[in-house]
């Protein structure tokens, strides 16, 4: 049976916008994305969601709303990977650049990404979301 290990993605939305830090290093390197990370031994889930949050960008937040959770493979690895998407709508202070991510565009300001595929991505979280609660909700649970 394949192993599982868990990791969290938190997208820090506001209206008609995304913050979005590009990897430094690593899987990912060069590509832009939200916070997250793995999440370590004795920590809940949640609980990583925050703390990657404010490793990554500087960021706190006092409410992540669960958006939904993608579980995949890579061909060839025995390892499933999966991943639980949070929400952010509101956080506490600026973002920042960490060793593993950098926030600024080439003009200086914040990575906001702007453009009607960020809302579309929006919506289909939230779709993703609706459809989450009602599984579960049909689920007992």
């Amino acid at each position: 049976m394949p192993t599982c290990n868990l990791f969290t993605l938190v997208l820090v939305v506001q209206p008609s916008r995304i913050l979005l830090g590009m990897k430094k290093r690593g899987f990912g390197a060069g590509l832009w994305n939200g916070f997250g990370g793995k999440v370590q031994t004795g920590e809940s889930i949640e609980e990583a969601a925050h703390r990657e949050l404010k490793e990554e960008s500087g960021l706190t937040v006092d409410t992540l709303q669960k958006m939904g959770q993608i579980t995949f493979e890579f061909v060839g690895s025995p390892e499933l990977l999966e991943v639980h998407v949070f929400r952010a709508d509101h956080f506490n202070g600026e973002p920042k650049e960490s060793d593993g991510r950098c926030y600024l565009s080439s003009s200086g300001g914040e990575a906001w990404a702007f453009s009607s595929e960020t809302i579309l991505l929006i919506n289909k979280c939230r779709s993703i979301h609706t459809e989450f609660l009602l599984r579960r909700e049909a689920a007992g649970l």
